[in-house]
């Protein structure tokens, strides 16, 4: 195809299907017990200079709980998926502070709004300040990108971005379609090294449930050259039997299963819980303040030790509790 145009954007993964290819021919497909901490299946699975990418949408269904054990192991040198990210693009920001830099690249497409809740002071002083590099798509953009590698295909066309700024700063290409002459924008396949998606249920060899909406998870799953599980309930293999129609990402996918009961709070989790409001507030207000944000973070997440301290520190199981009947009132 006769390309026309190319964006001047970076291109920060490679999305040649066969050097994907080459790492999951030897990755293990066998039904092996994948149940470790959540400590563990970081330290084993995400390395410093990974590009990472998160599963779930805005604050709904994010592996918070994953996210914090990335900042509190200090990893370095990350690039990033921005796909419907917010609070979680917000944690790992978070590791960009007091001269540390867990983040160092990042494709753009909604990363910095919580949506109503408004902006976040600590990630637009990151980007604005230039220390990440940065290279802009649409949230459909990078969801076909995930999609063009759960394909095995090298990139997915579409017609989006067509005649936008965020087409010129992208890594995409503008070509001319053979069938019908005209003008089509294709975009590279993302592989990531490391993912983080937070489910329903899953059992011990990673057989997962979703209740609802699944965005481009099950893409990110079957894309990732390593995916870390956590679930807020471990359920018996014979259950997954039982109802195989309901396993959205399959164990072949998996490396790792962590049972982590509210491990998307402060983030809504459907059917489970509400979104604390009061908290993720709490976050927007405090990082408008360089120093007041560090204690923050040293009370919250690093002195905690771990996700179960933190969830102690917001309330615990009564918090939750609270939050559970708020969701079941909405729905």
């Amino acid at each position: 195809m006769t390309e026309l145009s190319a964006g001047s954007g970076p291109l920060f993964a490679d999305p040649d299907p066969e050097a994907a290819r080459a790492f999951f021919r030897h990755k293990s497909r066998a039904l092996e017990d994948k149940v470790m901490p959540v400590r563990e299946a970081v330290s084993r699975f995400v390395r410093d200079g990974d590009y990472l990418g998160s599963g779930g949408f805005g604050t709904n269904r994010i592996a918070t709980a994953a996210l914090h054990e990335v900042l509190r192991q200090r990893k370095r040198s990350l690039s990033f998926a921005g796909h419907t990210a917010t609070h979680d693009f917000q944690i790992l920001a978070a590791g960009n502070l007091k001269g540390e830099k867990l983040l160092a690249r990042v494709d753009l497409a909604y990363v910095v709004g919580l949506e109503a809740r408004g902006l976040s002071p600590h990630s637009r002083r990151i980007i604005e300040g230039g220390q990440l590099e940065t290279c802009e798509w649409t949230n459909y953009a990078l969801a076909c990108r995930l999609h063009a590698a759960a394909m095995g295909v090298p990139y997915m066309l579409s017609r989006n971005m067509l005649g936008t700024e965020t087409f010129t700063h992208s890594a995409a290409r503008l070509l001319v379609c053979p069938f019908t002459g005209r003008q089509v924008v294709a975009l590279p396949a993302l592989y990531p090294d490391a993912a983080l998606i937070h489910v329903h249920e899953s059992d011990c060899y990673g057989n997962c449930r979703i209740h609802g909406v699944t965005v481009a998870d099950l893409d990110l799953a079957r894309a990732s050259k390593r995916l870390i599980i956590t679930c807020e309930r471990l359920i018996p293999n014979e259950e997954i039997r039982r109802a195989p129609h309901a396993t959205v990402i399959p164990s072949l996918c998996v490396d790792a299963v962590c049972e982590v009961p509210g491990g998307c709070y402060p983030g809504n989790m459907p059917g489970e819980y509400f979104s604390d409001e009061e908290h993720l507030r709490k976050w927007l207000e405090i990082e408008k303040d360089e120093a007041d944000f560090a204690a923050f973070l040293d009370e919250y997440i690093y002195s905690t030790g771990d996700f179960a301290g933190y969830l102690e520190k917001c309330g615990g199981a009564a918090r939750l509790a609270q939050l559970r009947d708020l969701e079941l009132l909405r729905g």
